[in-house]
């Protein structure tokens, strides 16, 4: 972990009151900034009937080992703290989550204590804004578990240099296998499970304010609903990556597909026909 200032806390804050900070503006018109912190929270243990409701809502298997996405919800919280204090000008309100990797080192089980650690790192100029990314660690004991990051995009936040050429590789349509149909209730039910409350998944008020016609699911629901429909085929470690390209304005049908690929995977959720990715994932041992 680099060398920077740690704060601990003495449990997980509440994320509503959180992203209410979250929501207010940052008047610092200078350069865009970052908190220079590693926050901390130990001694963890999921909520057994909390962890199950995810499960179900997810499509993973019940059972005592939690998925790797369930871990990314537990550092949520502290994603929202580090992007609503002042020692930021960038906010988690407004910033668009475009991509994700995440790599489970050992099985987690739901009875494990489990130490949360999540920093905030690699500011980078985009054509847009900036790019940041939210890491996070699990660790059981001195061990580390999991390991997560999230990258954001800030639209319009100032940084110096110049954005590094990005070019999205070709999508080349592929025949669903799989067909979900995605209820207008998802973002209330995954906000239940998961804690995430960002308005912009329930209300079609806060939607429309963030360009969106209807609320639009959550892209680390769509993340999980994909893995769990691999998982059975999974090794006990693995990473997985994925990029969230298009947002699923709610009710929605969309498509699924997931093939081998050399030792690993590849997979999408697409359009109900195929067409147009939502979201690209790999997962790899």
């Amino acid at each position: 972990m680099p060398d920077r200032e740690v704060e601990l806390l003495p449990a997980m804050p509440s994320p509503g009151a959180l992203f209410a900070k979250a929501l207010l503006p940052s008047f610092d018109r200078g350069p865009a900034r970052i908190p220079d912190l590693t926050t901390v929270v130990t001694g963890i243990r999921p909520d057994p009937a909390r962890l199950a409701a995810y499960d179900r809502l997810c499509g993973f298997t019940l059972r005592d080992r939690v998925p790797p996405t369930w871990l990314h919800v537990l550092t949520f919280p502290l994603h929202i703290h580090l992007l609503s204090g002042p020692a930021t000008t960038v906010r988690l309100a407004g910033a668009v989550h475009v991509a994700n990797r995440m790599q489970l080192h050992r099985p987690v089980t739901g009875t494990d204590a489990l130490d949360v650690a999540v920093r905030v790192e690699n500011l980078r100029p985009h054509r847009r804004g900036a790019l940041l990314d939210v890491v996070g660690e699990v660790r059981v004991g001195d061990e580390l578990a999991w390991e997560g990051v999230s990258t954001y995009l800030a639209p319009g936040a100032g940084t110096s240099g110049s954005p590094e050429p990005s070019e999205r590789p070709p999508f080349e349509p592929v025949r669903p296998v799989a067909s979900w149909r995605l209820p207008a209730g998802l973002g209330v039910d995954y906000r239940r499970v998961s804690g995430d409350p960002n308005p912009i998944h329930t209300s079609r008020v806060a939607a429309r304010a963030f360009g969106f016609a209807r609320p639009i699911a959550h892209g680390m629901w769509t993340h999980a609903r994909l893995l769990a429909a691999i998982e059975p085929r999974l090794p006990e470690t693995y990473s997985t990556e994925v990029r969230f390209t298009r947002p699923i304005l709610l009710p929605a049908t969309v498509g699924a597909w997931w093939q081998p690929d050399g030792d690993g995977w590849t997979g999408a959720v697409t359009s109900r026909d195929g067409a147009k990715p939502h979201l690209l994932a790999t997962v790899r041992p």
